[in-house]
């Protein structure tokens, strides 16, 4: 289905690329469209490790909102393709090297998708040689693919490489071996591959319906068998890998690149000690988020063939005629019937081995909102624009402003990615979706703006928000950045009638927590409070630990801060903290440390925040002493009172409080209560955050306090 979404705007390290074509992957892509097609037991089945997660979503949060968001985001759908070329219209502000009007070959799922304009990220971009047409320059994903599968492959000048499945992707890799001088056989079941690719200079085609292809592979090998074979076919079976490894020769290899059944025979490796290998696609900084997102590429006398430069090579040698599309007759469509053609890939019938996508120049392409419903009347409601269309926004807060319709009227959402706002707005009925955070302040029927982008964003945006005379309702944390804490706080002093800021420390709100202020209300004692977050691994290149999180301490843990605050009811005066450095594990600082806060009132408490422990233990822990009493909460799940007759309360699913702090946001809005939470406490908890952060990253081995106050 082809969609208009919100343009993209051009982030600081990457291209703003105007689409001329885009090229259809027969293999992953079109594996992706089927899969959407299956009913969701199917889908579970072919995908266990999801329906894993959803199984434990599931038990975590119950089995109608779990439906609710996994079928939210099913039909939300995702753009589809990874592969495309056009003209560069802007350069990101910390991007050398390229100038608006350049031609580029751009690459990366979720980046160079089919659409008129992308934002892609520097190393996911390479210039076109000048005789290069952009139809043969967008196929540059799938060349830069065969290329590594070849460079995995490590072939010498003379050897004998097989290369099972002619696709285009088997095609381009036979082409590949042949300029660096082996002597390549090709195998499919499709007879009409065989003939092209020997058309393109394939040395041997064998087919399997008319002999046998390990017994002819010996024969082309004097007997030996081949030095190595290239597997590029899509197929579940598992014969595929088994007949690659009896084509081979002793101490042969064997590099899987396409999709194919792996249950590997022991006979078929150990008998020859073969090395079987993976070709993780492009090249080396696939998947590594500072490469791709961040713009740090590896130095060329280190790691020679990066991604980005398999890619301009891939290109080079298409511009030199070296490897060729020409015999491949790819066919065209125009974007307006790209349907048409994603239903002839997706048919029995005869395909063709390239499909391309071409795109027209348009003067909506750089449209930045689109109208998806009628304004309506707000009545006495709270006009309110979500900005941030990530997981969270849309398993969490849009859900629950559905709920509270009475109070709220989303007016807009706003994402980066154009076609996430498109997505995330068509399913909850906003009025329109845009990708510019300009025209959302400037829309006068926006009362509120709430802010669920990554954490870097949130002071910044926040301020923003509230310069425009919008209130705001900001995600935790308020900010990772001191100096935009200071900001914030200037601003609220510079103004007799500011609009109202609430920060997300949901946890104050939850059933689970009323209960135990009640419990506390009438107590005549401070409290001990020890509270443990059995927080789970979270792997070093995860955004929580880069520059756009902040850490785990700045991103997370200061819930727990604000929900002491809210507990005690009193002013924090001093804060220790202490981590764990590990010298061997891959462990930051801010993932295992303890931090234990004083009270005005006397009240002690502390925070245990772990990566070390077992997931099958609860997540988050409370006990609280007071009183005589002890006051245990597990997973905002239970609340038990041991030494006192109140009775226990339990939950059959975590409830933490994100939907009363949106009923609390409304009430103060509409109905005139207080703020639900204080400006005051709100700068108080952000700088205990920072405190625990600056003791913890410079590892302060004094037990003396840290004063924040």
């Amino acid at each position: 289905m082809v969609q208009q979404v919100p343009a993209p705007h051009v982030s600081p390290k990457n291209l703003l690329v105007r689409v001329a074509h885009s090229c259809i992957s027969m293999g992953t892509e079109m594996a992706g469209v089927r899969m959407s097609g299956l009913p969701l037991y199917r889908r579970a089945l072919k995908q266990p490790e999801h329906a894993r997660r959803v199984l434990q979503l599931m038990r975590d949060q119950g089995f109608k909102r779990t439906f609710q968001r996994v079928r939210g985001q099913l039909a939300a759908g995702l753009p589809t393709g990874y592969s495309a070329a056009g003209e560069v219209l802007q350069v990101g502000e910390q991007v050398d090297g390229f100038r608006a009007g350049d031609l580029v070959a751009c690459a990366g799922a979720g980046i160079a998708n089919h659409a008129e304009v992308i934002d892609v990220p520097v190393n996911l971009a390479t210039r076109i040689p000048s005789e290069l047409s952009t139809e043969a320059a967008s196929t540059v994903t799938l060349g830069a693919i065969a290329l590594q599968g070849m460079r995995r492959t490590n072939p010498t000048l003379g050897e004998t490489v097989v290369v099972i499945g002619l696709g285009l992707l088997g095609q381009l890799t036979a082409q590949l071996l042949k300029a660096n001088g082996c002597r390549v056989i090709g195998t499919d079941l499709d007879t009409e591959r065989i003939r092209l690719a020997v058309e393109n200079g394939l040395d041997f085609g064998i087919s399997p319906a008319e002999e046998d292809f390990v017994d002819r592979v010996y024969k082309l090998t004097d007997g030996f068998g081949a030095d190595a074979v290239i597997v590029t076919a899509a197929t579940s079976s598992n014969e595929v890998i088994s007949q690659a490894m009896k084509a081979c020769r002793k101490k042969g290899r064997v590099v899987l690149v396409g999709d194919v059944g792996l249950d590997l025979k022991r006979s078929d490796l150990y008998n020859k000690e073969l090395d079987f290998l993976i070709s993780c696609s492009y090249g080396p900084g696939r998947y590594d988020a500072r490469y791709e997102e961040g713009g740090q590429d590896y130095p060329l006398p280190y790691v020679r063939w990066t991604e980005n430069r398999n890619m301009e090579e891939y290109l080079r040698l298409l511009a030199e005629g070296r490897v060729t599309l020409a015999r491949m007759q790819p066919q065209i469509f125009p974007v307006d019937r790209a349907a048409d053609a994603f239903e002839l890939l997706k048919g029995d019938g005869s395909k063709p081995l390239l499909a391309l996508l071409e795109y027209p120049k348009s003067e909506t392409a750089l449209q930045r909102t689109i109208s998806l419903n009628p304004p309506s009347t707000k009545k006495g409601r709270l006009g309110i624009a979500v900005v941030g269309a990530g997981g969270f926004a849309q398993a969490m807060h849009l859900p629950n402003l559905m709920k509270l319709k009475s109070d709220f009227d989303l007016r807009c959402v706003m994402s980066r990615t154009g076609a996430n706002a498109r997505a995330a707005g068509a399913s909850y009925q906003a009025g329109y979706a845009t990708s510019d955070y300009e025209r959302v302040l400037d829309d006068p029927e926006v009362d509120v703006v709430l802010i669920a982008t990554r954490h870097h964003l949130h002071g910044s945006m926040a301020l923003q928000a509230l310069r425009a005379g919008k209130h705001v309702f900001v995600e935790k944390p308020l900010t990772i950045f001191p100096g935009e804490l200071t900001s914030i706080e200037d601003f609220y002093r510079d103004h007799r009638d500011p609009p109202l800021l609430m920060t997300g420390f949901n946890r104050r709100f939850s059933p689970a927590i009323a209960v135990v202020k009640r419990l506390l209300a009438a107590r005549t004692t401070p409290l001990i409070v020890n509270y443990r977050m059995n927080a789970g691994y979270v792997p070093p290149d995860h955004w929580v630990h880069s520059e756009e999180g902040g850490g785990r301490n700045l991103g997370e843990a200061c819930h727990i801060y604000d929900l002491f605050s809210a507990l005690t009811n009193s002013k924090m005066v001093a804060v220790t903290a202490h981590s764990i450095v590990s010298e061997s594990g891959p462990w930051r600082k801010n993932d295992n440390f303890v931090a234990t806060l004083s009270y005005r009132d006397g009240s002690v408490c502390s925070l245990t925040y772990t990566a070390l422990g077992h997931k099958s233990f609860p997540k988050e822990t409370m006990e609280i002493f007071a009183d005589g009493k002890v006051i245990s909460m597990e997973d905002y799940k239970t609340v038990s009172v041991s030494g006192g007759n109140q009775k226990s309360w339990k939950s059959l699913t975590q409830e933490k409080g994100q939907l009363e702090e949106l009923r609390a946001l409304a009430d103060a809005l509409l109905r005139g209560k207080a703020s639900p939470i204080s400006l005051e406490s709100q700068f108080e908890n952000t700088r205990i955050a920072f405190a625990v952060e600056e003791q913890i990253v410079t590892q302060c081995q004094s037990r003396g306090s840290f004063d924040v106050e």
